[in-house]
């Protein structure tokens, strides 16, 4: 394909143009791009659409949880035929890179455009993966039984007056060790422990289900407090149902620990497959998604929020929520505290 035609297909998209233009033949040559993804939200099926239409690269995708990813990956092997792998959450996407499933690429386009704190590790061969979006751990608190001054900050679920009030999903659950895996960074481990024994002593219930579980346990008064990911209340939010409506009619939520760190957040992402057979369109695509265009789909696909700071999104369930401090600690050591948090929820008995 000729440079005139790449440009008859990408018209003006600027940075994207160029980034693709800089691309060996080999490259452009590509003509589809096998795609493993555990994302799977309606407007995805818009993204890929576009990527397409912009580059002529067909997407074939696998779609399924992160577990089932990896263990295909795993099985797969050398063989696999995945060239791009996206995941949820930095403890996924950090056990992924232990596990070999990410090669190393360089692009200067996707490290002007996605901030240090919000990737992996730069090694000399390059950044195994990169989040394309972000979502933050709020507190859900009953309005009828909690001040929200004394849920206003992660530490002060795990203090004596919220005892027998608090509600979680699973200590084990990535979202939580991501949560711990950042307390530790901030806070050292012996901290985080005592946390979490604060956090177990305060359990108005075993922790269990998801995080929209936890909402509805604190509407009904089974929890009086609890932490949900973002999107699981813009979710409700944004739902015209009358039972929907009715759980947030009893709830309120709470951007934790503005007053100091902000609030803890965390990444949708992803990288070039190990044995990617096409990785210069595996490198392609993940810098198309790190276009303002893609932000957009990104990002609404699931009430995020884009990495790119300069992109603007117009999501009325974000609009809801408003502003917030969040938390800047590095996602990649985030991900690498998991295995620290886990043994830590080990010996409080954090179920």
């Amino acid at each position: 394909m000729t440079n005139s035609l790449i440009r008859k297909f990408l018209g003006s998209s600027g940075l994207v143009l160029s980034a693709i233009l800089a691309l060996p033949l080999q490259a452009q040559e590509a003509k589809e791009l096998n795609l493993y993804s555990a994302r799977h939200y309606q407007t995805d099926e818009a993204l890929y659409s576009d990527f397409t239409k912009k580059t002529g690269i067909k997407i074939n995708r696998i779609e399924a949880d992160d577990n089932a990813l990896a263990e295909r990956l795993k099985s797969e092997g050398s063989n696999s035929p995945a060239d791009v792998i996206l995941m949820v959450d930095a403890a996924r996407l950090w056990r992924a890179q232990i596990d070999g499933f990410f090669k190393p690429i360089q692009s200067k386009y996707l490290e002007g455009r996605i901030p240090v704190n919000l990737r992996s590790q730069s090694e000399p061969e390059g950044s195994t993966w990169f989040g394309f979006s972000t979502r933050a751990r709020l507190v859900v608190y009953n309005k009828a039984k909690v001040n929200p001054q004394d849920v206003d900050t992660y530490e002060k679920l795990a203090e004596p007056a919220n005892k027998g009030k608090v509600c979680t999903r699973s200590g084990a659950h990535p979202y939580m060790l991501s949560l711990i895996g950042a307390m530790i960074e901030r806070r050292g481990e012996t901290a985080t422990e005592e946390w979490a024994k604060g956090m177990v002593a305060n359990m108005a219930r075993p922790p269990r289900g998801g995080d929209t579980d936890q909402i509805k346990a604190v509407a009904s008064g089974e929890c009086s407090v609890a932490l949900t990911n973002s999107y699981y209340l813009v979710r409700l939010l944004r739902s015209t149902k009358p039972e929907d409506q009715a759980i947030i009619s009893k709830i309120g939520f709470i951007w934790p620990n503005q007053q100091t760190t902000g609030t803890h957040i965390n990444i949708a992402g992803g990288g070039v497959a190990r044995s990617a057979p096409h990785p210069q369109a595996a490198k392609q695509f993940l810098e198309y998604l790190a276009s303002d265009s893609a932000q957009e789909y990104f990002a609404n696909g699931n009430n995020e929020w884009p990495v790119v700071k300069s992109v603007k999104i117009e999501n009325e369930g974000l609009k809801m929520l408003g502003p917030f401090k969040a938390e800047n600690i590095s996602i990649a050591a985030i991900g690498k505290n998991q295995i620290a948090a886990q043994r830590l929820l080990d010996r409080v008995s954090y179920k």
